[in-house]
């Protein structure tokens, strides 16, 4: 495996790692949303658990580029 590759690899897994944290905590404020309106859908619970995904991805794989260009 190249350097290229390696580098590759290990951005796609920390943006991986984030997407699934983001996605927890999407959940976390999906159910409370379902919980505290008592009608909101299935979409709208959908959209808050894929957007903490999208959110957490690309934290994740910001602050790994921050930390990289600081060890070079």
């Amino acid at each position: 495996m190249t350097e290229d590759n390696k580098e590759k690899a290990t951005a796609v897994a920390v943006a991986g790692v984030g997407a699934g944290v983001g996605g927890a905590g999407g959940a976390t404020v999906g159910v409370l949303e379902l919980a505290a309106q008592g009608a909101a859908t299935g979409l709208a619970a959908s959209l808050v658990i894929g957007l903490g995904a999208a959110a957490g991805a690309g934290i994740a794989y910001g602050i790994y580029r921050f930390f990289k260009k600081r060890k070079s």
